[in-house]
């Protein structure tokens, strides 16, 4: 979800509003950063803050990766429509 300038993970896909699905590598969120893919599919102007999905992103303390451990394949980006 953009929510003041910020991706906010969905991960249930719950959150009213647009969405974007991204694979949980943070080499994909590397790239849709340099496309400007997220604020584009979010139709929000300008760029977005993605430190909470670089957080779900990244390994644990115990040095399972991302995405270990964890039951989805994708994390939901969910976005609103609104300012």
């Amino acid at each position: 979800m953009a929510a003041e300038g910020a991706c906010v993970p969905d991960l249930r896909g719950r959150l009213p509003g647009r969405g974007a699905y991204l694979h949980r590598r943070p080499g994909c969120l590397d790239l849709a950063e340099r496309r400007r893919a997220l604020p584009r599919a979010l139709r929000v102007p300008g760029t977005l803050d993605t430190g909470a999905l670089r957080r779900l992103l990244a390994p644990d303390e115990e040095g399972a990766g991302p995405g270990e451990d964890r039951a989805a394949p994708s994390a939901h980006v969910n976005g609103s429509d609104q300012e």
